[in-house]
């Protein structure tokens, strides 16, 4: 399973680690877009298995953020 840029935008913050385990629902990016700070939610729960990003990326719509197993 895969998380997604919502809308593009700069990475502010990754706020999961590899490894980590997450909820549905779950904030695991913080992105700035607009002046706004986005917030990028979990599509489902599970293990982290791979961050795309790290902060100061500049990441498109659509744009894997992370993997999750």
């Amino acid at each position: 399973m895969q998380v997604t840029a919502t809308m593009a935008g700069t990475v502010l913050t990754v706020l999961v680690e590899k490894d980590e385990m997450i909820k549905e629902g779950q904030e695991v990016i913080m992105i700035e877009s607009m002046k706004m700070e986005i917030p990028i939610e979990s599509t489902g729960a599970g293990k982290v298995k791979e961050v795309h990003v790290q902060a100061g990326d500049f990441v498109n719509e659509g744009d894997v953020l992370i993997t999750i197993e």
